[in-house]
């Protein structure tokens, strides 16, 4: 299956699968039954203090995706992403992020590492 990102402000796609928030804070403007989610994963966004330090600057991305990786080795946080990589073997999991670059944002960091937990794919016959 796949580990798929999506904004908030984007509309739904068919086949998303689970729907997963994975932000501290909920989309500004975006009502909580226009999103329709499966789960909301506060714990799994990084902390109030590396988002306002990242501040969404593509300049201290790298510095962002150590430090984020560094919150995620909690045994909280590897729990939980154990469990979205054993729903995304199942089906389809989409994980939606609000921030507008889309190409710098914690979704993609936490996509990476759950693929990385799938493993490599089996190839189809």
């Amino acid at each position: 299956m796949a580990v798929r990102l999506r904004r908030a402000y984007e509309a739904p796609q068919p086949d998303e699968g689970r729907l997963v928030l994975v932000e501290r804070l909920w989309p500004r403007g975006v009502k909580k039954t226009d999103l329709r989610l499966d789960a909301w994963l506060k714990d799994l966004a990084p902390s109030d203090a590396l988002r306002r330090w990242f501040g969404h600057d593509p300049a201290r991305w790298d510095e962002f995706q150590r430090r984020y990786q560094e919150e995620l080795r909690s045994p909280d946080s590897q729990q939980l992403l154990a469990e979205l990589a054993g729903q995304a073997r199942d089906s389809n999991v989409t994980l939606v992020y609000s921030a507008r670059d889309e190409a710098h944002n914690n979704a993609i960091i936490l996509r990476d590492m759950i693929v990385e937990r799938l493993g490599p794919r089996a190839p189809d016959p």
